[in-house]
């Protein structure tokens, strides 16, 4: 038990636990029974509460424990967060203003609303929500897998159901201070995570790598790692057989990201266009963060890193990586505080995802076929529950589900949430596409995905299912043709999927207007997408619907 680590540790967590519940009292509306105020935080967030909330929710646990993972077992390959972050907030910059102003008029809460709305189509927002939902519970437990990888580093590594207990007691305090404070939690918190994982990075980039001969020294060792141990996609640099997926990768995450409903939260929880477009242009500031983390896999390597043994399963956890470089390489107080950046960079992304995934339950499952009538309270009510339930339900994902790869869990959710493009963001700027187009593109890309992804083995060959996203072009076939057979390269499995959605939805638009088929009403208008915070056309927040 490293004692010195679970004391700093435990202090900083019980900072941020009386954090989230005065966050109750923060820039407090006249009631958190409503959805605008307590999934929303009051719809209010200025420039620097937004820029610490979004990033808190996008640099999360998986931005410290997975990637560098990644990095550590198979090299360049895990460098694919990077450049999606980059390219990410160009691609997203005007859509998300468009989503704001028009949810801002309508009072939506989730991307599900405004399908609704645009499309005047309750089935077909059913099927965003549900996908909402199933994809963000994997990210949840994503944050679950850097938290527990923390906690095992410090000695707290039990058999058996035990040995997740203190797991399950961080949780049941998330999950009290969600409930009570709702979105001003976690973006009160998301203030001293940032401030920690700042400090912590830049002080392990600086002495990290003096200490191990510097990074020439620490590339070579990684080199020789890698060419020890053959394969044909790892090492320093990207292959020939990895370049495509590399790519695909990269884009398919990058419009992917936007898609998640938290990450839709955090945006929709502003105050205005201008907030989000300060941000579209200041977040860009964490990918260098990003990559100077990921940088710290090929440190562990030259340290001579090994992952600790899980003894839940009997197997070596990858995602102990970075814990164990800094347990063994600073001083114990300070890897205490790592260790917490670690951990609180689990728990504001956690709450944020789980508020979301509760806003669509309540807002397009439970208003819409359970209880048509149900007051703002009651939504409210309910968007609390589910959002218990959300947490717990991560919970038992990591509990049942033990990947060696934890990043593999977002890269499944990003496959299905990815299904969701033509019928969110294109949508945003045209009404082209028909509703069966879009829930038989939404069908045919969900279906195959899964297929894909379910028949993708790992690479040691003990998970012959749901181990990666990266699909071999020589896998690929049509109706039993296989027009690359032979082939070796690799492709993100998304961006297949979604090819197939767009091409399918194209179709059957096609045939449905050619056949007059009736599509919906638009209930939103042209001039909805470009009104900012000032204009008389905003519905004010908390008002009854």
């Amino acid at each position: 038990m490293q004692w010195t680590e679970l004391v700093v540790f435990s202090f900083l967590f019980l900072l941020v636990t009386v954090m989230g519940f005065f966050a109750a009292r923060w820039q407090r509306g006249d009631t958190l029974d409503h959805l605008d105020e307590w999934g929303l935080g009051g719809r209010k967030f200025g420039s620097w509460i937004t820029w610490f909330l979004v990033g808190g929710d996008l640099y999360t646990a998986y931005t410290f424990v997975a990637v560098p993972a990644l990095v550590f077992g198979a090299g360049a390959t895990g460098f694919f967060a990077l450049p999606y972050t980059v390219i990410l907030y160009p691609i997203v910059f005007l859509p998300l203003v468009r989503m704001w102003s028009v949810s801002r008029v309508h009072g939506y809460v989730t991307p599900a609303d405004f399908v609704k709305g645009r499309y005047g189509s309750h089935w077909l927002a059913l099927i965003i929500a549900i996908t909402g939902i199933v994809a963000t519970m994997p990210y949840i437990a994503l944050q679950l897998v850097g938290l527990e990888a923390v906690l095992r580093s410090m000695g707290l590594n039990g058999s058996g159901i035990l040995g997740h207990a203190p797991l399950f007691v961080a949780f049941v305090i998330l999950a009290l201070y969600t409930y009570q404070s709702g979105l001003r939690a976690p973006a009160l918190i998301a203030f001293v995570k940032d401030i920690l994982i700042y400090a912590v990075i830049l002080v392990a980039v600086i002495y990290l790598p003096s200490k191990f001969g510097g990074w020439g020294e620490i590339f070579n060792d990684a080199q020789a790692k890698f060419d020890a141990t053959p394969s044909k996609t790892d090492g320093i640099l990207l292959t020939a057989n990895n370049q495509l997926q590399y790519a695909t990768l990269a884009l398919g995450s990058a419009l992917a990201l936007f898609l998640y409903p938290h990450s839709l939260t955090g945006i929709l929880a502003s105050r205005g266009r201008n907030v989000i477009k300060r941000n579209m242009v200041a977040l860009p500031a964490y990918s260098l963060l990003l990559g100077l983390l990921a940088l710290l896999g090929y440190v562990a390597i030259s340290a001579g890193t090994k992952p600790i043994v899980n003894q839940a399963t009997g197997r070596p956890d990858t995602n102990t990586i970075v814990p164990e470089l800094f347990g063994a390489n600073f001083p114990s107080w300070f890897a205490g505080i790592a260790f917490a950046a670690i951990g609180i960079g689990a728990l504001v992304p956690a709450a944020i995802m789980s508020i979301a995934a509760a806003n669509l339950w309540t807002r397009n499952v439970y208003k819409e076929y359970i209880r048509k009538h149900a007051t703002p309270a009651q939504e409210a009510k309910q968007a609390k529950l589910a959002s218990l339930v959300v947490k717990f339900g991560a919970v038992a994902f990591i509990v049942f589900i033990d990947p060696q790869f934890s990043i593999d869990l977002q890269l499944i959710g990003g496959v299905m949430i990815l299904q969701t493009l033509p019928s969110v963001a294109i949508a945003l700027y045209t009404r082209w596409f028909h509703i069966w187009g879009l829930v038989a593109g939404w069908f045919a890309g969900m279906g195959y995905g899964m297929y894909l992804l379910y028949n993708i083995p790992s690479a040691d060959g003990k998970r012959p299912h749901f181990a990666g996203s990266a699909l071999a072009l020589d896998k690929l076939s049509l109706f039993g043709w296989h027009p690359f057979s032979g082939s070796a390269t690799q492709i993100y499995v998304g961006a297949v999927a979604v090819v197939l959605n767009l091409l399918v939805a194209v179709v059957v638009t096609l045939i449905a207007k050619r056949t007059h088929v009736f599509n919906g009403t638009d209930q939103t208008d042209p001039s909805d997408y470009h009104v900012d915070e000032d204009s008389d056309r905003v519905k004010p927040v908390a008002a009854p619907h």
